[in-house]
């Protein structure tokens, strides 16, 4: 067991867990942070998608040993209110069906926007194409993305 000084959030968060636990173990068992799905465990799936540094990476496959000083951004951090434009086009084009999939989904949009605030469609697919969506909201999912760029 080691002791880690997370920077989660905007805050400093305090872990004891093993070198190889995966982030998105800490973050659900450790510092009561939900919003981030377990999906498949393997990476491949993206529900379990949160910000490291800005970037978006699957926190199921993340040792917490990786992350060293750089800053995670969960679901529950993206905003303060639920108010970050992705999540408001998330509401304004009725995504979510079942939900599972909608915080990795919403964190890897958020992710393509901040490097690329304009993307056509096929930058759009060609990004979120890591993040699978079992109820088929692909085009409700584009849609919001291109109302929520540049906002």
């Amino acid at each position: 067991m080691a002791t880690y000084n997370l920077k989660i959030n905007g805050k400093v968060r305090q872990v004891n867990v093993d070198s190889q636990t995966p982030v998105l173990w800490v973050l659900r068992d450790h510092l009561d942070l939900p919003g981030t799905k377990y999906g498949c465990g393997i990476a491949q799936c993206g529900a379990c998608t949160v910000h490291l540094e800005g970037v978006a990476v699957r926190s199921c496959q993340l040792p917490v040993s990786a992350v060293g000083k750089q800053a995670i951004t969960t679901i529950e951090g993206l905003s303060a209110n639920g108010d970050h434009p992705v999540q408001k086009a998330w509401l304004e084009h009725d995504v979510a069906q079942c939900g599972y999939c909608q915080s990795g989904q919403i964190m890897t949009a958020a992710s393509l926007l901040k490097s690329n605030p304009n993307p056509t469609d096929e930058e759009i697919e060609t990004h979120m194409s890591g993040n699978i969506c079992r109820c088929g909201t692909y085009l409700r999912i584009r849609e919001a993305i291109k109302s929520a760029a540049g906002k």
